[in-house]
């Protein structure tokens, strides 16, 4: 049975499309048929992020409008047997589409692949509406920040009033010096963690390349990895970037650990 993820937060710029190419790659290495939505309609950036940006001929809107059939616009990324891509539009934007259509595009989608990621737009208007409507669960992601983690409460709070009950975090870009500690942002969001991602100066050289993080030797790939197999129901301890000394011994003893759940 297929299953709908939307990744998703309140502020932009916090690496939710990088989050979305790297989870898909790692459930596609992992051997699950996987496709990623761009919901992000007029600022599509994923095709760049899997270095297929000069391939693509159709879009997630050219399907809602009858233009082309499902498959015309499925495009397969290249040095992943198990992952595709349906992009979003660039000369359009989320007016052009309604939650019910994304709907309809999911549900022709859930035969077809084991793992349905929804790249959602910044903010909590209509983009965020269309890719949040009708789905399985959310990962919402956040940075170490206040801005951030502000929005991400409230972006919880809107997907807990539309009946998404199993969401789950990713703190990201998490560096040595923090707006707000990992603790407090844990404590605050109160969800179930899926991990903690570095700030790491050769995830952008990947990113140049149209390369996954998961493909080459980073703090982050490590991370992203650690990420996919907890998706996946492994038990996987935690690793916090930067964490102190007497903190690691807590959590590692089971002493203090705000991220069980």
């Amino acid at each position: 049975m297929s299953k709908s993820i939307v990744i998703t937060s309140g502020k932009g710029g916090v690496g939710k499309s990088t989050t979305a190419a790297s989870i898909g790659c790692g459930l596609a290495g992992a051997g699950y048929k996987t496709v990623i939505l761009d919901m992000d309609i007029g600022l599509r950036s994923l095709d760049m992020l899997l270095g297929i940006e000069s391939n693509l001929i159709y879009d997630i809107v050219d399907v809602i409008e009858g233009t082309v059939g499902l498959d015309d616009a499925l495009f397969k990324v290249d040095r992943r047997e198990n992952l595709f891509l349906l992009p979003a539009s660039q000369s359009t934007d989320a007016s052009a589409v309604s939650p019910y259509d994304v709907s309809a595009v999911i549900s022709a989608l859930r035969d077809r692949f084991d793992y349905i990621l929804i790249d959602c737009p910044a903010g909590i208007g209509r983009g965020f509406r269309n890719a949040t409507h009708d789905v399985d669960s959310a990962i919402i992601v956040l940075t170490p920040d206040t801005v951030s983690l502000r929005g991400a409460e409230r972006v919880k709070d809107l997907l807990k009033m539309d009946g998404i009950s199993d969401v789950s975090i990713i703190l990201n870009r998490v560096a040595r010096e923090k707006g707000v500690s990992t603790d407090e942002c844990v404590n605050r969001m109160a969800c179930p963690v899926l991990g903690f991602v570095p700030e790491d100066p050769h995830a952008s050289k990947c990113l140049a390349k149209g390369i996954s993080v998961l493909e080459s030797e980073t703090d982050s790939g490590d991370a992203f990895e650690r990420i996919v197999r907890r998706l996946l129901g492994e038990t996987v301890r935690y690793r916090i970037p930067f964490d102190t000394l007497i903190h690691k011994f807590k959590t590692h003893f089971g002493k203090e650990s705000a991220c069980k759940g």
